[in-house]
């Protein structure tokens, strides 16, 4: 990754510095949905890093800051959608409204998320 690549500005304009390397022990599975849209967008299931403090989260090339949202936790710093970020439930009912119709579960984290949900 590139100086210019780990660099981002977030919607009040202030620029924000991506960490170059991303720790395994500062990361959880985590449900990820998108309410942009409205109380159901797109959602998954992927593994999420944690900065430091805890107030940014990194997911694949996305960064979110911690945000006092209705219905929405975290904000995607570059387009400002809001999202709702958690951990994943055992019973499956991660949506608002229950159920996990069109969830989305990344290949790399299936085993370990199914592993999780058996226990």
């Amino acid at each position: 990754m590139t100086n210019e690549e780990n660099r981002a500005t977030d919607r009040y304009g202030s620029e924000i510095t991506r960490p170059e390397k991303f720790r395994l022990s500062r990361s959880r599975i985590m449900y990820i949905e998108n309410k942009s849209g409205g109380l159901e967008g797109p959602a998954r299931i992927g593994r999420i890093f944690f900065s430091k403090s805890g107030n940014s989260l990194y997911y694949k090339n996305q960064m979110f800051q911690k945000i006092a949202g209705f219905k929405a936790n975290f904000a995607e710093v570059e387009s400002g959608d809001e999202y709702w970020i958690s951990g994943p439930r055992k019973d499956q009912n991660d949506r608002l409204y229950g159920g996990n119709k069109d969830v989305q579960i990344d290949e790399d984290i299936s085993a370990e998320y199914y592993e999780y949900i058996k226990t």
